[in-house]
């Protein structure tokens, strides 16, 4: 067990310092603004053709999130209507914890991890999500070495906050009650 300094075995010192670099690395100002703008998913993909589902189907998404996000329209329509009221980052920060959940390479996602840190964690992040101290602080954790579920606690709260928030308010919205006459 590592205790006060001066007592420390080379082990734990070496393992301070290898914690410390990679926490350096991650809260490293990115080198150019190309940092930013590489998207999360590498491989464009065609935007799936989105048919308007009948008003049965939309009529599902008042209760149930997950399969709103699960529709290619439904998902267009709900990050529309948070674009229009100027709230799209915590589903912007849900679809990135998605697709880096997807990523193979340790490399890439070290990058990647670093990337979503950056736009919607880090205090006053470009993107930045309403998420708890105590969040923050298990997120930066996790991302000392990070894993496909370095985000999932951040994920989960960032999803009850669209749930309990957004989805309601777009339930009301005037497009989603054209979409279920």
């Amino acid at each position: 067990m590592c205790k006060g300094l001066a007592a420390l075995p080379h082990s734990c010192l070496e393992r301070a310092k290898e914690i410390k670099i990679k926490l350096g690395i991650l809260l490293q100002k990115p080198d150019s603004a190309v940092d930013l703008v590489i998207p999360y998913n590498e491989k464009p993909e065609k935007p799936a053709k989105t048919q308007k589902p009948a008003p049965e189907e939309a009529l599902q998404w008042r209760d149930s999130l997950d399969k709103l996000l699960q529709n290619n329209y439904g998902l267009a329509s709900f990050k529309s209507f948070l674009k229009s009221e100027f709230s799209e980052e915590n589903l912007e920060f849900w679809m990135a914890c998605e697709n880096f959940k997807k990523t193979k390479s340790s490399i890439e996602m070290a990058e990647k991890a670093k990337r979503i840190y950056e736009e919607f964690i880090k205090t006053e992040a470009p993107k930045e999500v309403n998420i708890d101290h105590f969040t923050k602080d298990v997120t930066l954790k996790n991302l000392v070495e990070p894993s496909l579920s370095s985000f999932d606690v951040a994920q989960k709260r960032v999803y009850a906050l669209m749930e309990k928030d957004s989805l309601p308010r777009f339930v009301r919205s005037e497009f989603y009650q054209e979409l279920i006459k």
